[in-house]
């Protein structure tokens, strides 16, 4: 088999239909993929889909590129595999239909053989998008796009499934199913060969069977392995081996002689409501975020790198899991999980047969669920990370017979094709029982809770019998927003397995120790880990000062993203996520956020359940010298000390109006500002935070050293910051990014979630003291990144690609 990653050489512009060559020639543009389409188009409050689409345009556009197919193709099989095309794409070449799919998450196949010819091919990919989604899709080709080439006798696509069967006594039983096709005329015997390996690269052991197939034959081999003392993967120690497939091709030209290679992890899931969820049989409760499934600045591209980044902080975040809100990951991002244990909820739907906006996927579920699904159970069975499937999110029907019963279907098309993984389900209980709220008093009652209407809602008993026969076909039954069947569903159902599969930030501190008092609720995924674009405005609190306008949830124009995340849309951690990882029992230091003086005098017209304390970790306010200021500290104590230049300021109670939360009003002054947090009278951590000095324009790279050829990337924080390297929040300015050499601007951006600025702009306005620029690596040679801004020193940071 020879893959071919289909990086560049494509053109992209706006869908052009048959009679508009009379036009001329299309006038399109040079990408390489993955690539947003929607990404650089112009923003507007009046686009269709409004804030959902952090008011994006829809985009319907045409992707080209010259296929050149040598001789020796004749007698190959020729297959494109698009990782994800956003959305309702059709693939043609030499303007011949060769494959379609509606779903713009799912990776597809597609067979060009029948239409290539020797010589020079058109491939043109076509995808449309627009009012289909609730949040930012993006459009086009944003995930790789890989050409396979195979001789008459291979290994089908997806065809080396790696199963841990079992762990007993040290002993790993481990199978190797190896799925073998005959694209040719006559029938063949070959060998199918293969070696497992540990971690370490050192050989652990080997196999080998013939095997005949007919014309046209598939088939499947399997190779079972006992492997001692093999390393376990887990979130904390993601050991992955290597299992090595391949062909005996001596005895015939027509047999693929080029190797499988497979990573796979050692790893059992079970899940129970007196032990909850053990992996290797050990218990593990899940410390989880929902994600969406955009790369900031860079839209709805998935590079492999920043799928990585992204995993990689979240889990130096205190995240042990993720659940993909609400549609399939990428294969990057699967690969990412695996190398640095991030447990995965991969999710497949949004919708099923009932639409939540006006042209989404329910119109094309009833006939595509199912290649979906198949799709879905492909990509992800290799991958360890993977450890539950989640067959939707909020699916309003579930509460109905019909939904219920289609429930179940999906539920068992999932088992069949992987009985090794849970299958779960995000149910919104209050949604499925929304229709009944008009004609019942007893459920008016339950909404009419002004603190938490819908978990009231939850745990109604029209809520218990409406969810009871959708909840029954699932492994584990997720639920979003319904804390309040936690412990009711351990008294009325008590074979029943429960997840927090969606859940407001800053109700953490009530929610865990409930998710550790029951063994059947197996962790907590916060809404959302990562802020995102579209949706905007859920998580920003409203000051009436500002006059702010509201659709739905969502907030006007040039609100970009949600502003809801732990992290925001550069990756920083926000106040939320150092109380979240405090609440986790993860962090013994305290943190300090303070509510921003300027705001002080504000009224708070909103502030919705997604929404933190409008406050940040710092205490530099100059012009505010002598303003009463209001400091948050979270800490794990009992009681929380304020010193200022060590002269004790204020001392209260931690909890009093939130768990683990102290709350203080002191006068502000420039010093160094210090939270001691005591247990019992002593100390158990102390912070600090100091004003900054005169600040300083600078620039630093999460990494400086870039792989050429593979749309490497690196992330350069561009921040105001004195010469002690405190972070100086108060005092934004316009910064400026060129790129010379080796590399190009790939995207930058800044955490303000209300911004017209675009990510396609080398000129952004520092926010909260940062920004952020994202290099793409070119051909090898060194690359020199310059950001100037007005009065200030240049910053300068080298990256070398090799």
């Amino acid at each position: 088999m020879a893959t071919f990653t289909l990086t560049d050489g494509w053109t992209c512009g706006p869908f052009r239909g048959p009679f508009a060559a009379i036009g001329g020639p299309a006038d399109d543009a040079a990408v390489s993929l993955p690539h947003d389409a929607m990404r650089g188009l112009e923003r507007s409050p009046d686009v269709p889909a409004r804030g959902a689409a952090a008011y994006h345009p829809g985009a319907a556009v045409s992707y080209r590129r010259r296929l050149d197919v040598p001789a020796a193709w004749a007698d190959r099989v020729v297959r494109l595999e698009v990782q994800g095309a956003f959305r309702h794409a059709q693939v043609f070449v030499n303007d011949q239909l060769a494959g379609s799919r509606a779903e713009g998450y799912a990776r597809f196949w597609v067979d060009l053989t029948p239409f290539l010819v020797e010589g020079a091919n058109e491939l043109r990919i076509e995808t449309r998008a627009g009012e289909d989604s609730r949040w930012y899709s993006g459009a086009g080709l944003h995930r790789p796009v890989v050409l396979h080439v195979d001789p008459l006798i291979h290994v089908a696509p997806d065809g080396v499934r790696v199963t841990t069967l079992g762990v007993d006594a040290g002993v790993a039983a481990v199978e190797v199913a190896v799925t073998v096709a005959n694209a040719g005329h006559r029938t063949a015997t070959t060998r199918v060969e293969s070696a497992i390996d540990a971690p370490d690269g050192a050989g652990l052991d080997a196999d080998s069977s013939p095997v005949t197939l007919a014309p046209g034959a598939v088939t499947t081999v399997r190779h079972r392995y006992h492997l001692v003392d093999a390393a376990l993967w887990s979130a904390d120690s993601p050991a992955l081996h290597v299992a090595t497939v391949s062909l005996d091709s001596d005895a015939s030209p027509e047999v693929d002689p080029d190797p499988r290679i497979v990573p796979f992890g050692i790893r059992t899931v079970t899940v129970d409501p007196r032990r909850g969820l053990r992996i290797n049989g050990e218990s593990v409760l899940l410390r989880g975020a929902c994600i969406h499934h955009d790369n900031g600045p860079l839209g709805g591209a998935a590079f492999p790198r920043a799928e990585e980044r992204r995993i990689a902080l979240l889990k130096e975040a205190g995240f042990n899991a993720i659940r993909t809100a609400h549609n399939p990951a990428s294969p990057a991002m699967l690969d990412a999980c695996d190398r640095l244990g991030m447990l995965v909820m991969d999710e497949a739907f949004d919708m099923w047969t009932r639409g939540k906006t006006t042209m989404d996927y329910s119109l094309d579920f009833p006939r595509w669920w199912r290649e979906d699904l198949d799709a879905l159970v492909a990509k992800d069975y290799n991958h360890p990370s993977v450890i539950m499937y989640s067959i939707g999110n909020e699916i309003v029907e579930v509460g109905t017979p019909h939904g219920a019963a289609l429930n179940r279907e999906l539920a068992e098309h999932v088992r069949a094709l992987d009985p090794t993984r849970p299958v779960t389900n995000g149910i919104n209980v209050a949604l499925a029982v929304l229709d009944e709220v008009a004609t019942n008093a007893g459920l008016n009652e339950g909404m009419a809770n002004p603190d938490q209407p819908f978990n009231a809602l939850s745990a109604s008993e029209s809520a218990t019998r409406r969810i009871e026969e959708s909840a029954a076909a699932l492994d584990v039954i997720g639920l979003n927003y319904a804390d309040s069947r936690y412990a009711l569903d351990a008294e009325l159902h008590p074979h029943r397995v429960l997840v927090g599969s969606e859940t407001f930030p800053a109700q953490i501190g009530t929610l865990w120790p409930l998710v550790e008092e029951h063994p059947h609720v197996i962790g907590d995924f916060t809404w959302t880990g990562w802020d995102y674009l579209g949706e905007v405005g859920i998580g920003a609190v409203a000051y009436a000062e500002d006059k702010p306008e509201l659709v739905g949830l969502e907030r006007e124009y040039p609100y970009l993203t949600a502003w809801c995340g732990d992290l925001d849309l550069t990756g920083w951690r926000r106040p939320v996520s150092f109380y979240r990882e405090i609440v986790f029992g993860l962090r013994t230091e305290p943190c300090i956020a303070v509510r921003r003086p300027s705001r002080a005098a504000h009224t708070v017209a909103l502030a919705t359940p997604w929404a933190w304390s409008d406050t940040v970790s710092s205490w530099t306010w100059r012009g505010f010298e002598g303003a009463a200021v209001a400091v948050e500290v979270y800490a794990d104590a009992d009681e929380v000390v304020l010193e200022l230049d060590g002269v004790e300021v204020g001392r209260t109670p931690v909890g009093e109006r939130m768990p683990r939360v102290a709350d203080l009003d002191i006068e502000y002054r420039p010093g160094t500002l210090v939270a001691v947090a005591l247990r019992g009278g002593a100390e158990v951590g102390r912070t600090s935070l100091v004003t900054a000095a005169e600040p300083a324009l600078t620039a630093s790279a999460d990494r400086t050293a870039l792989a050429a050829g593979v749309r490497d990337l690196a992330y350069v924080a561009i921040e105001l910051r004195d010469a002690a390297g405190v972070l100086v929040m108060d005092a934004d300015v316009p910064v400026t990014v060129t790129v010379d050499g080796a590399g190009t601007l790939a995207g930058m951006c800044s955490a303000n979630p209300s911004t017209e600025e675009r990510f396609t702009d080398a000129a952004w306005d520092t926010f909260d003291g940062r920004a952020l620029a994202v290099i793409e690596a070119g051909e090898p040679g060194e690359i020199v990144v310059t950001a100037t801004a007005p009065g200030m020193e240049p910053a300068r940071v080298v990256l070398a690609v090799r």
